[in-house]
């Protein structure tokens, strides 16, 4: 057995980010940016009116202007040139027409006839967004390892960038084993039970930025497994199983995953998930998943996800951590790090936690409604108020 530090290490030594892909600006929502971008041209490309109103010499002193008849509307070229002494109505967007340097709002000024006079005076530049002023031509206007979220795409369009080079998600195929296992829909027989896992975890999977592929059930025989692990592995960037990683007589996941690649451990010091298996076949990253369906979301939760977002070019790979206090007494596993479901609040400037009731790991009520997961290292009992810490799983500002 290895602690879990060491397994999370030996995952992401052997994790990388999967090769970029060109994309359009309407597939890149919540993918990561794989390249520095930069502005071909100013922005905006020319000065442009920030009010409606009349584009003016601003140190003429006329009191009143004629009024030019031509207008400028936005998405239009600039109209006469304005003069001393002249007036030309704008709309907001508008670009300014030649020999004007400010804008008058409209609301300032009062229309007699072929005139219009002003309320107020006016100052060079007033109500006049320079060309550039947003965006200058060459200037880095994002950097790869950006999130694509909206106002990200939305500066990809402003500087024409239609196709980006991105890290794609990662497609994860997702495998149930077991004998006993069927299908939520199907009423088991003695024996059997309904397979929560596969369903869980390819939630688990697109929460984490992944697209899941359900590879079924496979009972518990090896050729069957291998075909399945094979059919899997070319169809996917990542694998998950769940079940067969134990040390009984029909575990045969560990097998065929040494006889395909190489495993890299086994098993890991924790509770719960001790029997999670890490391994690689070619480059791709397999991880098989005890079958307690609380030992698989943990196990999800510590090592896969942080994985999958690894892959998709993400930084900030794991959930953060916070010091909490514990809201009642909890009894630590002798031996094992023990990672429990717990449900934490801010209180002013601390936070307070409770775990969400028995810790069994086939208990998934134990995971339904929790925001984290409590790091209990081995020892006595914690009394109430003890600090511990705490993984959030909420809220945590990864897209």
């Amino acid at each position: 057995m290895i602690e879990p530090e060491e397994a999370w290490e030996r995952i992401i030594a052997r994790v990388n980010p999967l090769p970029p892909v060109c994309r359009r600006l309407d597939e890149v929502g919540g993918l990561v940016l794989a390249e520095d971008v930069r502005a071909e041209g100013d922005h905006p490309p020319f000065a442009a009116s920030t009010v409606d109103g009349w584009a003016v010499v601003a140190e003429d002193e006329s009191p009143q202007r004629r009024i030019l008849e031509a207008e400028g509307r936005a998405g239009t070229a600039p109209g006469a040139r304005v003069v001393p002494g002249t007036a030309a109505r704008i709309m907001t967007g508008a670009p300014i027409p030649p020999g004007a340097d400010a804008v008058v709002m409209l609301e300032d000024s009062v229309v007699e006839g072929d005139f219009v006079r002003f309320t107020r005076a006016v100052r060079p530049g007033e109500n006049v967004r320079p060309a550039g002023s947003d965006v200058q031509a060459g200037q880095v206007v994002l950097r790869a390892g950006t999130v694509l979220g909206p106002a990200e795409v939305g500066l990809l369009a402003t500087v024409g960038h239609w196709e980006v080079w991105v890290y794609p998600r990662p497609r994860v195929a997702v495998l149930s084993t077991g004998d006993e296992v069927v299908e939520p829909w199907k009423t088991p027989a003695p024996g059997q039970i309904r397979d929560s896992n596969r369903y869980a975890l390819m939630v688990a999977v697109r929460e984490a930025g992944g697209e899941a592929i359900s590879m079924g059930i496979v009972p518990d025989r090896p050729e069957g497994m291998r075909e399945r692990l094979r059919a899997a592995l070319a169809e996917a960037d990542a694998l998950i199983t769940s079940g067969g990683v134990s040390v009984g007589r029909y575990d045969h996941i560990g097998p065929i995953l040494a006889e395909l690649g190489t495993v890299h451990f086994n098993r890991v010091r924790q509770k719960p998930g001790k029997p999670l298996t890490f391994a690689t076949v070619g480059n791709k990253p397999c991880f098989a998943l005890p079958g307690n369906p609380v030992s698989a979301l943990v196990s999800f939760e510590l090592y896969v996800r942080p994985a999958l977002r690894r892959m998709a070019g993400h930084a900030r790979l794991r959930r953060p951590e916070v010091t909490v206090h514990l809201r009642h007494p909890v009894q630590p596993d002798p031996e094992r790090l023990e990672f429990m479901r717990a449900v934490v609040e801010r209180e002013e400037d601390e936070w307070w936690a409770r775990t969400t009731g028995a810790q069994a790991s086939s208990r998934l009520l134990s995971m339904a409604g929790a925001n984290a997961l409590l790091r209990i290292p081995p020892g006595p009992t914690l009394p109430e108020g003890a600090a511990v810490t705490a993984i959030l799983l909420e809220n945590d500002g990864h897209p």
